[in-house]
C-alpha cells in the first residue's frame, strides 16, 4: 500500500519536529545539570553571608564532594579556608591554605589564598616583645603576596599591614635599645637603633631612633658623625621634637649637606 506524497511529507515533517523537540529537551536537562554546582555555590555563599558558618561549611563541603573536578569545588575549598579563619580556627586554616597553594598554584584567584595565609599569621600576633614568630611569619607572607601579585586588589592592604608590622618590630627594638642605653652599653644600644633605621620602613620611631644615635655618637666623642645624623633628622623632620633635642646637643647643622634617610642608612653601616 502506497501513501500519497503529501501524506508522506507530513509524516516526515512530524518526525523531524519531534526529534528536534526531544533534542532540545535533552539539551535543557544537560544545561540544568551543568548549572547545579553554581546554584549550590550561590546557596552556600548566602549561608556564609548570613554568618551561618557551620551550615555554609557543610554546603561547601558537599559541593567539593559532589563536583570534585569542577571550578566550583576549588572555590568551595577556598571558602572553607575562609570560614576556618573567621571562626579563629587558625591551625586548621593554615594547614588547608598551604595545601591549597601547593595544589592549585595557577588558580585564577590564588592571590586570595596568599592573602588569607598572611592574615592567619597576622591575626595571631599577640605580644611581639615576647614572641616574634607570628610577626616575622606574617611579614614574610605579606611580602611574598606583594612580590608575586603587585597589582592584586589585596596588595594595598598587604602594604599597610607591612607598615604596621614593621612599626611593631621597630618598637620592640626601641625598647631593647633604651634598656642598653640606660645600662650605658652604648654600642649594643647603637646597633639596635641602627637596626630601626636600616631594617624597617620609615615609621613613627624613626625620628627618635635618629636622635638616640646622635646622642650616642656625641657621648662617644664622634661629634662629626653626630652632626651628620642630626642634619638628616632636621632635613626630614624639621619640626619634630627629636630634631629640636638633637640641635641642643650638636648645635648648628647648616654646614652639613642635607641628605635623605637612605643616605643616613649608608652612613650608619660604615660605623661599627
Amino acid at each position: 500500500m502506497f501513501f500519497p506524497k503529501k501524506v508522506l511529507l507530513i509524516v516526515i515533517l512530524i518526525l523531524f519536529i519531534f526529534g528536534c523537540a526531544k533534542n532540545e529537551i535533552s539539551d535543557d536537562k544537560t544545561e540544568v545539570a551543568d548549572s547545579l554546582p553554581e546554584i549550590d555555590y550561590i546557596e552556600a555563599k548566602l549561608l556564609l553571608d548570613n554568618n551561618n558558618f557551620e551550615e555554609a561549611k557543610t554546603a561547601f563541603n558537599n559541593i567539593d564532594r559532589k563536583y570534585p573536578l569542577s571550578n566550583w569545588a576549588i572555590r568551595s575549598k577556598l571558602m572553607i579556608i575562609f570560614i576556618h579563619y573567621s571562626q579563629l580556627e587558625y591551625d586548621e586554616a593554615a594547614v588547608k591554605v598551604e595545601r591549597f597553594i601547593s595544589k592549585y598554584p595557577d588558580y585564577k584567584d590564588i592571590d586570595y589564598a596568599y592573602y588569607i595565609r598572611a592574615l592567619i599569621a597576622y591575626e595571631q600576633i599577640k605580644n611581639p616583645a615576647l614572641d616574634t614568630s607570628f610577626t616575622q611569619k606574617s611579614l614574610g607572607y605579606f611580602e611574598e603576596l606583594i612580590r608575586r601579585f603587585p597589582d592584586s586588589k589585596y596588595a594595598k592592604d598587604g602594604r599597610q599591614k607591612i607598615i604596621l608590622i614593621n612599626t611593631v618590630l621597630a618598637g620592640k627594638d626601641m625598647h631593647i635599645a633604651m634598656y642598653y642605653l640606660n645600662k650605658k652599653k652604648y654600642l649594643a644600644s647603637l646597633n639596635r637603633y641602627k637596626k630601626v633605621i636600616s631594617n624597617y620602613e620609615t615609621n613613627r620611631y624613626t625620628p627618635e631612633a635618629l636622635y638616640r644615635i646622635v646622642e650616642i655618637y656625641y657621648i662617644l666623642g664622634m661629634n662629626d658623625d653626630a652632626k651628620k645624623v642630626a642634619a638628616v633628622l632636621g632635613h626630614n623632620y624639621p619640626e619634630n621634637i627629636w630634631y629640636k633635642r638633637s640641635y641642643k646637643i650638636v648645635g648648628d647643622t647648616e654646614t652639613v649637606i642635607y641628605e635623605d634617610l637612605n643616605w643616613a642608612k649608608k652612613l650608619l653601616k660604615k660605623v661599627f
